[in-house]
């Protein structure tokens, strides 16, 4: 890597823009970047580091404020780098984000960060990218390192090497791994102790299964574990666990086949009690059915004459059932009648039938009528529409006249309003011309005023020229007047005498007075011609004139737009149209009124004629009479015709009753009874009749039955026979019972426990079949995990894997120091890598030493001085620096930085030092030194100097 130039913008403490040419500084091949405390020599360095990989290095990268606060709003932040990087030339423009102001509006808004990567192809600068990722991997990738890699090996940051030097283990630990990416050793750790906690999780899991499966055991035979439920591990091994639950599982299946014998006892047992039982029960209901069937048989032969009059009963309402219905055909018959004969109102049949017909052709004559009024209601209708549409367009008319001349009135007033505005701006321009004139003229006087001081300072500092170029005379230097390098008496400057700067101020003050004398000139001339034209547009007349005018086309505007409803017409010509079709609208409607009140008179004479032939009065509405006169022929009509019909409904009545009654004697006479009277006495509803054929029935079958029990084979002897004690029966089976379901009961709880011993035996043995591998995995990675993480006996050093990887790196940086370390000790120094555990660390692996080979002993690096510190840290950081680029590939780095430190050193210290680097330069190499030491600036000519005000930092090259 080298780099050619630098350039910066808004970035850091620089506010404009500063250049850094690389190549000037390189041919020299060591430079110094020198400059106050504060002035941004650090910043020349993140600079670089943001150019290649858009951060800078340390604690300065977690503020995220890399614009300059001292820049000028707007100017965005920017870094351009050109570097050879892999024999590849590149140009490099990054932007970080930053708070850009709005466009539009006030405040601001973020604007991201940006890049563009070019390669020069052939004198062409070829754009490659603009991603901040692919920008970053590519350069990474041709540098072969990262950000925190970089720092160390081409930038040697201010004091961190130092903290290196003085790092505990674990501290170095982490640095050394981040340098040489070794953190794959740690994923190893880590992997280790994963697995470990996963398998311990793994093995209490099974370890929980087998107490669980040991307490239900124990819980089965309820019998407390021999062992503690928590710690299992050893009668899980030897297998005292699995033969325990074996026992008792062997036991409980013994018991169980006791049990099942005893059972099979009892159920016998109990078979020939219920026998006893059912035979004893069997007896008792036959003795007690042959007693029971002998009192019903005496009970049944004392009903008989009941029985009889019964069967008598039944037979007559059998014969009677044949009459019934003709019977109610009579009563319906008489009952229709009856009303019939109520529902006559007239008899006179043919003075009925003349009426109907004079009703029927009356109504006819009425119907014909009805279009007619129809006809006249419609006139009427239609006549009273268009008088309401008559007087509405008379009220659309008189409004469209006065929005016709509110549109006058309007334009009126716009022209009186804008000139009483027009005014209004002519006394308010008037004011603002007065007063700037008078600014004009103060502007005037102080441009004279700044004229004559810059002609004076002038003046003072031509008379003072000699004393000026005397000042600037160097000893041995040549007079730029006369040439001699002798100066015996060099002019002296007044007190007041008047310097370039002077001069330059008194020419600014008079530029700034001409600009604004020349800026309110030009404010004088614009209120001129606006007051011209506000002149013109106010016109002749005064303001009060305008008011009063104003005031009265308001008052008549006002009452216009109140007559026209409010709303103003759009144009006066609109205005004109629409009143010329309101009126023509008007004619239209009034001669169709005429029309429709003609035919309505004549219609109207039409029908009162044709009432008055009637009989009837008119009320005026000649629908309603002509309805009235029809309702009464047609209700005519109804009466007569309902009178009709009555007296054809009583001749019907007749003559259905006479065919009922003979058809009732036929039917008396048939079933045998005497009268129709003696008929409806046998009569029965249905019943009665199904109750009597019911109980008779029911007497039958009862008596039989009887008669069947008292005739069975052996009833004499049953009767005989003593009766059987079944409550003793019963009381022996209930004992025979009682001892099956106990017997049965123990059956079965020792068949459950057995089998349940048996699964759980059977769980029990898969689950330690289970646990038997974990707990061995589990043992060895338990070893293993801590021999990794240092913590075994076996680990002497007490070292991690990826510490013991990075003492052997250690070791490299160690030997390539100590080579540095001997030129800039004059062989003093030595530094030793041990495996020890320093003061106050649990781990070793990483530790340093300082060999003193004057006393021969060893001692902690932090009992250096200041100025040993600085020398062993650069030695120390020189040879990490070499070590991380033998291991990224031997990149070549051609620029290198050292920052800082070169204070606490003496001069012979500083001369070994500095014969160190500037070895550093072999094979064409640049190395900056970063310092604000004045021996440096003596010894190294070639600098680049940062330079600090208020308005940012700048740069210059010198040497």
């Amino acid at each position: 890597m080298r780099l050619h130039s630098l350039e910066a913008t808004a970035f850091g403490p620089f506010a404009d823009t500063v250049r850094v040419d690389f190549d000037h500084l390189s041919a020299a091949g060591l430079f110094l970047l020198s400059g106050p405390t504060g002035a941004g020599k650090t910043s020349v360095l993140d600079a670089v580091c943001f150019a290649l990989y858009g951060d800078v290095p340390g604690d300065r990268s977690s503020a995220k404020r890399l614009r300059c606060d001292s820049a000028a709003p707007g100017v965005a932040p920017q870094v351009t780098l050109e570097a050879t990087l892999g024999g590849r030339r590149f140009r490099i423009v990054r932007s970080p984000a930053w708070e850009r102001p709005k466009k539009r509006g006030t405040g601001t808004t973020t604007q991201q960060a940006s890049v563009t990567l070019s390669e020069l192809v052939a004198a062409d600068w070829v754009p490659l990218s603009s991603r901040l990722d692919e920008t970053g991997h590519l350069v990474s990738e041709l540098l072969g390192m990262n950000l925190t890699q970089f720092t160390q090996v081409a930038m040697l940051p201010q004091g961190r090497f130092q903290a290196f030097l003085r790092a505990r283990s674990e501290e170095r630990h982490e640095l050394l791994q981040r340098l040489f990416r070794t953190g794959r050793f740690a994923d190893v750790e880590r992997w280790l102790r994963d697995h470990r906690l996963d398998l311990r999780r793994r093995s209490e899991s099974a370890h929980q299964g087998v107490a669980d499966l040991a307490s239900r055991v124990s819980e089965v035979v309820a019998t407390p574990l021999p062992w503690d439920v928590r710690d299992l591990t050893e009668p899980s091994g030897d297998g005292t666990l699995l033969a325990w639950a074996g026992d008792l599982a062997e036991s409980a299946a013994a018991s169980a086949t006791a049990a099942e014998v005893e059972a099979a006892a009892a159920v016998s047992a109990e078979a020939d009690a219920r026998k006893a039982l059912e035979a004893g029960r069997a007896l008792a209901e036959r003795q007690a059915r042959l007693a029971d069937a002998a009192r019903e048989h005496q009970a049944l032969l004392a009903e008989a004459d009941a029985v009889e009059s019964d069967r008598g009963v039944l037979e007559a309402a059998r014969r009677a059932a044949g009459v019934a219905p003709v019977l109610r055909l009579v009563q319906q018959a008489r009952t229709a009648r009856a009303a019939a004969a109520r529902a006559v109102t007239r008899e006179d049949r043919e003075a009925l039938v003349a009426e109907v017909d004079v009703a029927v052709t009356a109504a006819a004559r009425v119907e014909a009528l009805r279009p007619r009024a129809a006809r006249l209601a419609t006139l009427h209708t239609e006549s009273g529409r268009l008088a309401t549409r008559a007087t509405e367009l008379e009220r659309l008319t008189t409004a469209a006249r006065a929005r016709c001349e509110a549109v006058e009135v309007q334009s009126a007033l716009d022209t009186v309003v804008e000139r009483i505005a027009a005014h209004a701006t002519v006394a308010r321009l008037r004011t603002e011309l007065a007063a700037a004139r008078e600014a004009w003229h103060e502007s005037r006087e102080a441009t004279l005023a700044a004229r004559e001081h810059a002609i004076d300072v002038r003046r003072a500092r031509l008379d003072s020229m000699a004393a000026e170029l005397a000042g600037a005379l160097a000893v041995g230097a040549c007079c730029p007047v006369c040439g001699s390098d002798d100066h015996p008496a060099k002019a002296v400057a007044g007190p007041d005498a008047p310097d370039d700067h002077a001069e330059k101020a008194a020419q600014r003050a008079v530029d700034d007075a001409a600009t604004l004398e020349h800026l309110r000139d030009g404010k004088v001339r614009d209120l001129v011609i606006r007051l011209e034209h506000a002149e013109d547009a106010a016109g002749p007349g005064d303001v009060d004139d305008l008011e009063g005018e104003r005031a009265g086309l308001a008052t008549s505007l006002e009452r216009l737009l109140a007559a026209a409803g409010g709303r103003p017409a759009p144009d006066a010509a609109g205005a004109a149209r629409a009143v010329e079709e309101l009126v023509a609208e008007s004619a239209s409607v009034e001669a169709t009124r005429r029309s429709l009140a003609e035919e309505a008179e004549v219609r109207a004479d039409e029908l009162e004629q044709a009432m008055a032939d009637a009989g009837e009065y008119t009320t005026g509405d000649a629908a309603a009479d002509l309805d009235r006169l029809l309702r009464r022929h047609r209700t005519t009509e109804r009466e007569c015709r309902a009178a009709l019909d009555a007296l054809d409904r009583l001749a019907e009545a007749d003559r259905a009753v006479a065919e009922a009654e003979a058809a009732l004697a036929d039917a008396v006479a048939a079933a045998g009874f005497d009268t129709s009277d003696e008929a409806y006495a046998a009569l029965r509803d249905a019943a009665a009749c199904a109750r009597l054929e019911q109980r008779l029935a029911r007497h039958e079958q009862r008596l039989a039955a009887v008669t069947e029990v008292l005739r069975d084979p052996g009833s004499e002897e049953l009767a005989a026979a003593a009766p059987p004690d079944v409550d003793a029966l019963a009381g022996a089976h209930r004992s025979a019972l009682g001892a099956l379901n106990d017997a049965r009961t123990a059956e079965d709880r020792w068949t459950t426990r057995a089998g349940r011993l048996a699964s759980l035996h059977s769980s029990l043995s898969e689950a330690l079949d289970d646990w038997a591998p974990l707990r061995a995995e589990l043992e060895l990675a338990t070893r293993l995990c801590a021999f990794v993480e240092g913590k075994s006996a076996d680990n002497r050093l007490q070292m991690r894997l990826s510490a013991y990887v990075l003492a052997y790196r250690l070791s490299q940086v160690v030997a390539a120091a100590n080579e540095r370390l001997a030129r800039m000790s004059d062989s003093r120094y030595s530094l030793e890598h041990t495996g020890r555990r320093g003061a106050g660390e649990t781990r070793g692996g990483l530790s340093l030493l300082v060999r003193d080979d004057w006393s021969g002993e060893t001692r902690d690096p932090a009992t250096l001085s200041g100025g040993e510190t600085f020398v062993v840290s650069l030695a120390l950081a020189l040879g990490l620096a070499d070590v991380i680029t033998n291991e990224v590939g031997g990149a070549a780095l051609d620029t290198l930085f050292v920052d800082e430190g070169f204070g606490s050193l003496d001069a012979d210290t500083l001369d070994d030092v500095m014969d160190t680097l500037d070895s550093l330069r072999d094979g064409g190499r640049v190395v900056g030194v970063v310092s604000h030491v004045a021996e440096m600036r003596d010894r190294i000519p070639t600098q680049l100097l940062v330079a600090k005000s208020r308005r940012g930092s700048t740069v210059s090259l010198t040497g």
